[in-house]
């Protein structure tokens, strides 16, 4: 539908963790500020996102959106009373395992919305884990008065019920990354090669980033030589699940070429971990292998570019096995935390390794199996796949339609 069919100008805010370097998150609200768009102009909406970021310049200039400091009380306020209603999410915000201050802060600005007569909405949050039960009244407060609740996971919407909010007001749905398209360019070339027209629309879209001058990369793989995706992230502090890690990656090598390419997602403690790694793996690869690192830049969406021309995946990084599942490359997760093995399951997969346990040959052998007949692991994982990225829509589409209601009272 064109611009000329929409008739209503909703403005929504939207808090998250926004504007801090890491791709995972930036993919969360690219991916929801194009389904607010596509699901806008279904309804016959334009919608205006204000986001509440830590860098609220480099979100603007990324996404062509208007946007607001998170941490300067005034400017959250005035973002607010501006708006229409409040998004809160994705990604994990109400969760006390990185600091006991993340609960209080997102609750708090949902609690804002909320005193200020604004409907609130939960877009595909992560909840938990939440060890202090003193901090579960910030959340049954604020959700029992949010106007729409999805989680990503069975796991968060039992425990959001645990806490006190009713099973029925609960959705689940996937997390909103299954949901993001290649960078138009790209699709352009994809149905080219599938004999679609593929012709972009005139305009860019709203959150759609610079897409128009992108370049289609030509880079291709040594002949023959497969290239394996690597996602890592520090976790333990004596390095011992890295040291695990690497050696793994190091026998794989030896046991069939292959290009490990190193993908950070968060910068700059991704890219340093993959830098010290390709240090310490460059003598110790196998004869034909290699390891380099690959980073795309802040764009999310050429980083699914990037995942989606490895012919395997390795990840901690949740969203690097997002991004991997959205382009249906095959994948092997390792889990640091319970929503590395939630998604996994929502895919019937279980993690190859974890943080404190990876069997060498176990690895070696699936990673092989993977790498012989990605096919096969398509035939079996696409159908389910492809619900996901349907249902990934959702959230937007019952925001935009209780909006539209509002609207129209």
């Amino acid at each position: 539908m064109g611009n000329a069919a929409v008739s209503t100008k909703i403005r929504l805010a939207i808090s998250g963790y926004y504007g801090f370097n890491n791709s995972g998150d930036e993919a969360v609200l690219r991916s929801i500020l194009l389904a607010l768009e596509e699901q806008g102009q279904a309804l016959g909406l334009e919608v205006e996102p204000i986001v509440l970021s830590a860098d609220p310049a480099w979100t603007s200039k990324m996404y062509g959106v208007e946007s607001a400091h998170r941490m300067r009380p005034a400017e959250v306020l005035r973002a607010i009373k501006s708006s229409h209603g409040l998004i809160s999410g994705g990604g994990s915000l109400l969760q006390d395992a990185t600091s006991t201050k993340t609960i209080p802060y997102y609750t708090g600005v949902m609690k804002l919305a909320q005193m200020l007569g604004k409907p609130t909405f939960a877009y595909a949050q992560g909840i938990g884990p939440v060890n202090r039960r003193w901090l579960y009244p910030m959340i049954a407060g604020v959700m029992n008065k949010s106007a729409y609740i999805s989680v990503r996971d069975e796991e968060s919407s039992s425990l959001l019920n645990r806490i006190g909010i009713p099973q029925d007001r609960i959705e689940v749905v996937p997390d909103p990354v299954m949901g993001l398209p290649l960078p138009k360019a790209e699709a352009m070339a994809s149905a080219a090669l599938s004999g679609s027209s593929g012709q972009l629309s005139a305009g860019q879209s709203a959150g759609s980033g610079n897409e128009a001058e992108m370049e289609i990369s030509t880079e291709t793989p040594q002949a023959g030589v497969p290239v394996v995706g690597v996602s890592l992230r520090r976790w333990r502090q004596d390095g011992a699940d890295i040291a695990r890690i690497a050696a793994a990656l190091e026998a794989l090598s030896q046991r069939r070429p292959v290009i490990l390419r190193f993908l950070p997602f968060h910068k700059p403690s991704d890219r340093e971990l993959s830098e010290e790694l390709i240090a310490k793996l460059e003598s110790r690869l196998g004869a034909g292998s290699s390891a380099e690192l690959h980073d795309p830049g802040d764009d999310p969406q050429q980083m699914l570019l990037a995942v989606g021309r490895c012919q395997l995946l390795v990840g901690m990084r949740l969203h690097a096995l997002i991004y991997a599942a959205g382009r249906e490359v095959p994948l092997l997760g390792i889990s640091y935390d319970p929503k590395i093995d939630q998604f996994l399951a929502r895919l019937d997969l279980k993690p190859i390794g974890t943080t404190e346990d990876m069997h060498i040959e176990a690895f070696v052998a699936a990673a092989c199996s993977l790498l012989d007949d990605a096919d096969g692991w398509r035939s079996k994982h696409g159908e389910t796949i492809q619900a996901l990225r349907q249902q990934a829509q959702r959230p937007a589409q019952q925001i935009l339609t209780m909006m539209r209601q509002y609207s129209s009272r």
